[in-house]
């Protein structure tokens, strides 16, 4: 089972990957989308979406906030242009302990995060579930 146990009837943090028109695809070179993928699901859980909208972006890597963090405030923390090994070691480590609401963003993770357009945190990333 990928991802760190949780305890019962809480939710750990979780990946969404945008992985369609541009992130995940060859127009973003250099970059072995699986294996980044497959790191991710190492730390939590991984759900790939279709496009996020967020497209300037590429590749998009959004956390969702595991129940504990939900609780303390925390809201998805979105991150763009993660398009080396390097990137996605630092964000799977900061799931590693705690993520959103749990762990202060390093500051290394400020280089990447962004606020995506109203239109793109309107949809399938507010919902709790």
């Amino acid at each position: 089972m990928p991802g760190k146990p949780s305890p019962v009837g809480s939710l750990p943090c979780r990946f969404v990957v945008c992985r369609d028109c541009c992130c995940g695809s060859p127009k973003v070179s250099g970059v072995d989308h699986a294996r980044q993928t497959a790191r991710l699901a190492e730390e939590a859980p991984v759900r790939v979406s279709d496009c996020l909208d967020v497209c300037d972006h590429a590749n998009v890597i959004v956390v969702q906030p595991s129940s504990e963090g939900r609780a303390a405030g925390g809201r998805p923390a979105w991150f763009g242009l993660v398009n080396d090994s390097a990137a996605t070691e630092d964000i799977a480590a900061w799931v590693r302990v705690g993520g959103p609401g749990v762990a202060a963003l390093p500051d290394i993770l400020e280089l990447y995060a962004f606020t995506p357009p109203r239109r793109a945190r309107s949809g399938p990333l507010t919902d709790a579930g």
